[in-house]
């Protein structure tokens, strides 16, 4: 018999878009914007109502600049501006509700969701539990196994492996190496000047990992790849940053705060905590309702 489905929720994504798509409207009774926390809670009962999910993790980003990255790069995530004080009050009151919901919340001050993510994935995978990552994140596909599933879920593309290589042109394992290759703008990793994803992907298809890319840099203007002797010149120049940019992508999988406690059960839903939430949030009957039977 097939084990369940473990689903991993990379929360940033789902809050972010409901503070850029909701109305500002959603005020509490301090007129405090609850927009935010209104989406992701909507969110949380399309999962739970559509999937019927039992095993459930709910991982949250605690800083934009503290990560181990930061520490590696300090120009990491540089290029973004500070959560202003509205959107950080509903990041706080989002895992209040999922915890009332009875889900399995994780933050970490030196790890990122990603990698919270990536330790639960590797947890569960080994005790042969199909891994779901819901995100719209490309990092997060190289998490994704034989057995597996990448889901947009805003977007309802939910992809396999197969559907993955041919969504990106590499194959899951090799999208860290991708990303240190291309770059990734979101991320403020400057990767390889003049190396696009095209150039990339036939990279990556050709050597399979850049670790063996830079061991046979000598067969890269022999390929078939337009300007490919210019492109070893290149890939040559900016060996250091394509290597610091890799440490930078790749995500981490041993996380000891996740390890500490990675049970994913959904417990019982805290109905008094939830209600005094929504009265806080002067969230009405429906999504109450929603929410206390999801």
């Amino acid at each position: 018999m097939a084990l369940p489905s473990v689903y991993l929720v990379d929360a940033s994504v789902y809050i972010f878009r409901a503070w850029f798509s909701m109305p500002d409207d959603f005020v509490n009774s301090r007129g405090e914007p609850t927009n935010a926390v209104y989406g992701f809670s909507g969110f949380l009962c399309n999962l739970l109502e559509q999937t019927g999910a039992e095993h459930v993790a709910v991982a949250f980003d605690e800083s934009l600049s503290k990560s181990y990255r930061n520490e590696i790069y300090p120009e990491y995530k540089a290029n973004r501006d500070p959560a202003p004080e509205e959107l950080k009050r509903q990041f706080s009151w989002a895992r209040a509700v999922a915890e009332a919901m009875g889900l399995q919340c994780y933050a970490d001050d030196r790890y990122e969701a990603d990698d919270l993510i990536g330790t639960l994935a590797e947890y569960w995978r080994a005790r042969g539990h199909p891994i779901c990552v819901v995100t719209s994140d490309k990092d997060l596909a190289q998490l994704v196994g034989e057995q597996d599933y990448w889901w947009d879920f805003s977007r309802n593309q939910k992809l396999n492996a197969k559907q993955l290589t041919e969504k990106f042109g590499v194959m899951p394992e090799q999208m860290a190496d991708y990303l240190a290759l291309t770059g990734d703008s979101v991320d403020n990793i400057p990767g390889v000047p003049g190396v696009g994803p095209k150039s990339a992907s036939a990279l990556l298809g050709h050597f399979g990992s850049l670790d063996t890319l830079y061991e046979r840099l000598d067969e890269v203007q022999h390929l078939g790849i337009r300007g490919a002797k210019s492109l070893q010149k290149k890939l040559t120049d900016h060996r250091e940053a394509a290597e610091l940019a890799k440490k930078l992508t790749v995500i981490e999988k041993s996380v000891e705060s996740a390890l500490a406690s990675p049970e994913l059960g959904r417990s019982v839903v805290d109905e008094a905590k939830l209600n005094r939430l929504f009265d806080e949030l002067s969230f009405g009957g429906m999504l109450r309702q929603r929410c206390l039977r999801a």
